[in-house]
Order: C-alpha cells, then sequence, then structure tokens
C-alpha cells in the first residue's frame, strides 16, 4: 500500500491546520486533561490522537473510553494499544466512569471501547451497566455509545440497547467496502458492521449513527455508494472525515481532501435522507458539532443551526 500512495505535499493544506487552545480556551483545556488524570478516565481523544482535542478539550467536551486501554483488534488507522487483555475488566469501572463524569457537569458525552474479543460478549454487559450507572448519578446527561462489532452476535448488540438505552448508537463503517481488508483488522466487515447498526435500530435504538474516512485512495463514487449503503441500513447521522496518519506504521494518506468535496458528500447525504450530516476535513467520529445536533435533537431545541458547513468552526457548545 506505501508503494501506492501518491507524494503529498510537504505542507499540510490550510484547511487541516489545527491552532493550540489560548486565553479561556488554554485554561479550560489544562483544567480538563487534570481531571480526567484525577479521576483516572481514559480518553480516546489521546489514545488515538485526535487532531480536534485542544479545540474539543478546550470547551469542555471530551469522548472517553472504557473497557481498558488495549484493544484486541489491529486495524491500520488506529493508534490504540493492541495487545490480549486475556479477559480482565475493571469491576469498578462502570461506577467509577458513572461518578467523575456526574462531578464534570456535562450535557452530552461519548463513550466509546476498545474491541474486546477476549471476552464471551465482547464487553456488551458491561457497556449496559456503565450506561445505567451514569444515569443513575447523571440522570440528565445524554449517551452517545460508539461500539465495537460485538464479533457480529446479535444479542450482545441487543444487550446493549435493551439493559443500556443509549440515546445515540453509533458503530463506524471507516472506509468504503473496497477498502475495508486493507484498512480495519481482518476480523472486521462491512457487511458485520451493517448488521450492527441494523440489529440496533430495530432493538429500538433511538438514533444510530456511523463514520467514514477519506484520504486513503477512494474514489468519490465508493463514498457516495457506501453512503446510500448506510441509509438503506437506516442510519441516521453520519460524519465525514480526513483520515491523518498518526505514525509511520499506520496506513499512508493517499491524498488531502479539499473542502468542496466535502460539501458535495454533505449535500448527497442531505439528499439521501439522513438527519445530519458532519463533513469535513477535520470532522471525526466524535465530533461537536453533530453532538449538537443530536443534543438539540434529543431535547427538542435547535442546537446545530450555526454549524459552519465546511465542518471547520465548531462553536456549538454542548457542555
Amino acid at each position: 500500500m506505501t508503494s501506492s500512495a501518491p507524494k503529498l505535499p510537504p505542507k499540510k493544506p490550510d484547511w487541516l491546520r489545527v491552532r493550540l487552545p489560548s486565553g479561556d480556551n488554554h485554561t479550560r483545556f489544562t483544567a480538563l486533561k487534570d481531571t480526567m488524570r484525577g479521576l483516572e478516565l481514559n480518553t480516546v481523544c489521546e489514545e488515538a490522537r485526535c487532531p480536534n482535542i485542544f479545540e474539543c478539550w478546550g470547551q469542555g467536551t471530551a469522548t472517553i473510553m472504557i473497557l481498558g486501554e488495549t484493544c484486541t483488534r489491529g486495524c491500520r488507522f488506529c493508534s490504540v494499544q493492541t495487545g490480549n487483555p486475556q479477559g480482565f475488566v475493571d469491576p469498578r469501572e462502570p461506577e467509577n466512569t458513572a461518578l467523575a463524569l456526574a462531578k464534570l457537569d456535562l450535557a452530552y458525552v461519548v463513550m466509546t471501547m476498545v474491541d474486546r474479543d477476549d471476552l464471551l460478549d465482547g464487553g456488551a454487559a458491561h457497556v449496559a451497566q456503565t450506561i445505567r450507572r451514569i444515569a443513575h448519578h447523571a440522570p440528565k446527561l445524554l449517551v452517545e455509545v460508539l461500539l465495537g462489532d460485538f464479533q457480529g452476535v446479535r444479542k450482545d448488540v441487543e444487550t446493549v440497547i435493551r439493559d443500556g438505552n443509549p440515546d445515540v448508537f453509533a458503530h463506524n463503517v471507516e472506509v468504503p467496502p473496497r477498502l475495508q481488508r486493507t484498512i480495519r483488522d481482518a476480523r472486521c466487515s462491512w457487511e458485520r458492521s451493517i448488521d450492527v447498526l441494523r440489529w440496533a435500530k430495530a432493538a429500538g435504538a433511538n438514533v444510530t449513527k456511523s463514520s467514514l474516512m477519506v484520504g486513503l485512495g477512494e474514489t468519490e463514487d465508493e463514498v457516495m455508494d457506501a453512503m446510500e449503503r448506510l441509509r438503506d441500513a437506516d442510519v441516521d447521522v453520519l460524519t465525514l472525515g480526513q483520515y491523518l496518519r498518526p505514525t509511520k506504521k499506520h496506513a499512508d494518506v493517499h491524498r488531502y481532501v479539499e473542502p468542496e468535496e466535502f460539501e458535495r458528500y454533505r449535500e448527497a447525504g442531505e439528499a439521501m435522507g439522513f438527519r445530519f450530516v458532519a463533513s469535513g476535513p477535520l470532522v471525526r467520529s466524535s465530533y461537536r458539532a453533530a453532538e449538537a445536533f443530536l443534543h438539540g435533537v434529543l431535547t427538542g431545541t435547535q442546537a446545530a443551526k450555526d454549524v459552519d458547513r465546511y465542518g471547520t468552526k465548531r462553536r456549538l457548545a454542548v457542555v
């Protein structure tokens, strides 16, 4: 794959430049970082080296990660540590996570997980218990879960919906079907991911959500086809963003996708019937504009009206 990747410009284009926090945002970034450390919460913002960490943390929001720091999968785009946790799960994590989130006084939280193929249920019961404990300690807090595929076991997906009842269920297909085998772990598949999203909606999920990365060698037609397949699975919310290689060991970036192309995806997605499409160079699956929109939908307000159309100016606080 490395040999086929075209040569990129020596500097990232302006639309991929990330500004460091300053003033009040810097203060909030530092305070949230210290709080996360003090409460011993893992965040995917750090583990996945998200380019938006300064802005999101500077505005007081983050995506937490449960079931440890070690993922049993080895996708070529992800910098989260890979290994075998050998069945270890911290039984205190659901309660501790809920207590920590209650202290942060948030309105909307995204909770993600590492894949846990070493567990019989993939961690589904643990996820559901964590959601329940959050509901107990912070009953007004809206919870989005961004989860793995549970090895394609339908009853485990249903456990999360039935026993946890999250406000939003998200699972990412990541790339169009042709790139699944070269970018995602071999145990992942497009068909399985689509099944997970269908099962979640059939089990009663209020809102389903997925995400695509671009810049990995896909064509525009392939992205449009993937979007149509997601709509066929009744997915409600879609995010699209530029893939950025976390280290030299990961998959190559094939191109920097221009904002105009992201705008075409947004317009096409809205025409397909998605309830909301966040499409822009720095958009990630846990993305403030989509979260603000979902917060508005779930609370009956219109919190996402002023989102920048390219997803590069996100000023909608959900905390």
